[in-house]
């Protein structure tokens, strides 16, 4: 469980599960946005997998919380306090600003973001602490 009580996603398939989920159906409005934002801050900042986790799970729809701090509190454990504080608005002012900047600029239709699966080795190398900064 996480601190506010709502269940901790406890793995990468569950994650994956969920963005399937919200990438699946009929075009929705804003459906790709957390790829085609993952996939501007992956052009942006290369180096930065943790920035790019938080760009995808973005406003993802379906995570067990009703805020982004009880996102971020589901995520922590998986995806660690940086992704968390991305999400849960307790991060850096200046990454704060990139990860909104890159978010405003998916917002507008641009080249294909590819798919969900492209995701999921860097969500399992950020779950095992590989990129932590």
């Amino acid at each position: 469980m996480a601190r506010s009580g709502v269940p901790a996603i406890g793995s990468v398939d569950e994650l994956m599960e969920l963005l399937h989920a919200h990438h699946a159906g009929p075009d929705a409005p804003g459906r790709d946005l957390g790829l085609r934002t993952a996939a501007l801050l992956r052009r942006s900042h290369p180096y930065d997998k943790e920035l790019q986790v938080a760009g995808l799970l973005h406003g993802l729809e379906g995570l067990p919380a009703a805020s982004g701090a009880e996102a971020a509190g589901a995520l922590r454990a998986l995806l660690g306090d940086r992704v968390a504080g991305l999400l849960g608005g307790g991060a850096a002012a200046a990454d704060a600003e990139v990860l909104h900047q890159a978010a405003q600029a998916g917002r507008a239709a641009g080249p294909d973001a590819g798919v969900v699966e492209d995701w999921r080795p860097v969500l399992e190398l950020v779950a095992a602490g590989a990129y932590q900064l």
